[in-house]
């Protein structure tokens, strides 16, 4: 068996599907041409007229011919992403063998709670389900259905009796389901929690010759059989600190200001806009998981005059990035990003991982980028964005619970002055440029240098775009050595550093000392599950990488054995 990592959200019905459609036009005429790049194989078909690609895993199970079972499991809250409706209507054109599971645990959303509790489930979605759910009718499956005796054999009245016993559906204009009108074949609602009639009709449906996309609506209870998870479903996705810093600079803001409103895509108790939702119920929009959704309706609340908050895990945003590029920045309207989850995240793994909002945020026109070094400075960046009304901006923070700042007055954070850095601590011929939360790291490895007479400037960037070139050029003037340091993807703040010391002429100029820089970011790879700890590590970003690195660019390779 081979199982295919639909790790995001709503990709599991495209990915079932873009494996079993060569089997399926396998009978029809097809001309197959495979080649192989970039260490994945892909397959060339060109059907009435039309060119499609579909990509393959190297493995070879899926060959031409083979007889394979596909099986996609979706959840309610995925179902309510554009993605899968595009794949279901794909599936149900191409009336493809695959089996459709909708795992319904009646929250349409991870498990979200308000201050108040679990979360009531929202969207059009949440209320068809509910009608599938409590529907008395039967119905049965199409053509499959038409011919169950013929197609099953055996004890066909018993099976047909209990297939149609699941055969429910919800009565439109025209007697068919939603998702019949989309081409599937529904059989539902299953009691997920009764193994032997699951069993039943998966054995059942996987028996029928054709019978084409089949949709199982399968009803659950989230956490069923774990005490902890049935009665705290919020609990098994933990809060952190931060997320109540950022939280309660958003509800001061909006308390003088009416026009401050807040997005989130489903996860009001992750980016702390829970607390928002409950003083403001009004104002806070929960889109549910359509990121792509999200920042465009947020993009048209900005282009009507208001302020909108737009509240996304870094690793959830890149779902929407083709909307921030267009429909935010190319328009430059202030919508402004709070990216939640930036950098490592612990045992959230490498699917939640924020590695690359540094890079590609930056990269557009428009777009303020900015990151705080604790929950201090996350509120000053928070005030920042809140004051700007001409362009759209971004500050990221990282799953932590902070470090114990010295918290602003009444939680009110001061407006920054933009593109401008700051330096933390002073030292000579070193100097480590750091990029967000990561300065901590930059702040000890300075302190543990200083027993080996190691003297280390540390800067604090705080912003990406635009630059400060002028804490650069002061940086690379008055030092040896400068390290940019950063918790995010090569291509990233060291790379447009560099470009800066490139044109500004200063990596060849006439400098008291020849400039080395040295860029230290995260490896090329995904980081595994792990302590905060132990990944930073993993990616040689920990305060004792920082400091092996400097005295190795001072040639003290003996004392950098100190630090293992």
């Amino acid at each position: 068996m081979m199982l295919f990592g639909a790790t995001h959200s709503s990709t599991s019905i495209s990915a079932g599907l873009g494996k079993i459609i060569l089997n399926t036009f396998s009978e029809t005429n097809v001309n197959i041409h495979i080649f192989q790049k970039a260490g994945q194989q892909f397959s060339m078909f060109s059907i009435f007229g039309y060119k499609k690609l579909v990509a393959w895993q190297l493995q070879g199970i899926y060959l031409l011919g083979k007889n394979n079972s596909i099986i996609s499991v979706i959840g309610d809250g995925a179902m309510t992403s554009g993605q899968a409706y595009e794949a279901m209507n794909n599936a149900g054109f191409l009336d493809a063998n695959m089996i459709i599971i909708l795992n319904d645990n009646k929250q349409v959303s991870l498990p979200t709670a308000t201050i108040d509790g679990p979360a009531t489930p929202v969207g059009a979605l949440s209320s068809a389900l509910s009608k599938i759910q409590a529907s008395t009718k039967f119905c049965k499956l199409r053509e499959a259905a038409k011919g169950i005796t013929k197609q099953i054999g055996g004890k066909t009245h018993q099976v047909a009796a209990k297939v149609e016993e699941y055969a429910r559906h919800m009565i439109s204009g025209s007697g068919s389901t939603l998702f019949e009108k989309l081409g599937l074949y529904y059989i539902g609602p299953v009691d997920g929690h009764n193994i032997e009639d699951l069993i039943t009709i998966f054995e059942k449906v996987k028996a029928m010759p054709a019978p084409g996309p089949t949709l199982i609506h399968v009803v659950t209870e989230k956490g069923k059989g774990y005490p902890r998870a049935e009665v705290a479903a919020n609990k098994m996705h933990g809060e952190y600190r931060t997320l109540f810093y950022f939280a309660e600079s958003l509800i001061k803001e909006a308390e003088i200001d009416n026009k401050i409103v807040a997005i989130q895509a489903t996860m009001g108790g992750r980016t702390g806009l829970n607390y928002f939702q409950k003083r403001f119920p009004d104002r806070c929009f929960d889109v549910r998981i359509v990121e792509q959704h999200a920042v465009t309706f947020a993009a048209g609340l900005a282009a009507e005059g208001f302020k909108p908050f737009c509240a996304i895990y870094s690793s959830f945003l890149q779902r929407g990035y083709d909307q921030v590029v267009h429909d935010v920045d190319l328009q430059k309207l202030p919508v402004q990003f709070a990216m939640d989850r930036a950098g490592l995240v612990g045992p959230d793994g490498p699917t939640h991982c924020g590695a690359f909002d540094i890079t590609y945020m930056a990269c557009l026109p428009n777009m303020v980028v900015m990151a705080p070094s604790d929950e201090a400075e996350l509120m000053h960046m928070f005030a920042t964005a809140a004051a700007m009304d001409d362009r759209p901006s971004c500050f990221r923070f990282s799953r932590d619970s902070g470090i114990g700042a010295s918290l602003p007055l009444n939680n009110n954070g001061t407006p920054l002055e933009i593109g401008k850095g700051r330096i933390l601590r002073q030292g000579s011929r070193v100097a480590i440029l750091g990029y967000g939360s990561i300065v901590q790291q930059c702040l000890q490895a300075a302190q543990m240098l200083k027993p080996v007479d190691v003297s280390v400037t540390v800067a604090d960037t705080r912003f990406w775009k635009p630059l400060d070139t002028d804490i650069i050029k002061l940086l690379s003037m008055e030092h040896e050595f400068l390290l940019t340091v950063e918790e995010g993807s090569i291509g990233g703040f060291g790379s447009h550093v560099s470009y800066f010391l490139s044109i500004a002429g200063i990596l060849e100029g006439p400098l008291k000392f020849f400039l080395r820089w040295r860029p230290m970011v995260l490896p090329d790879k995904n980081i595994e599950h792990g302590s905060p700890q132990d990944q930073t590590e993993e990616a040689g970003l920990s305060s004792k990488n920082i400091a092996k690195t400097i005295l190795s660019l001072l040639k003290r390779p003996k004392e950098a054995l100190l630090f293992k």
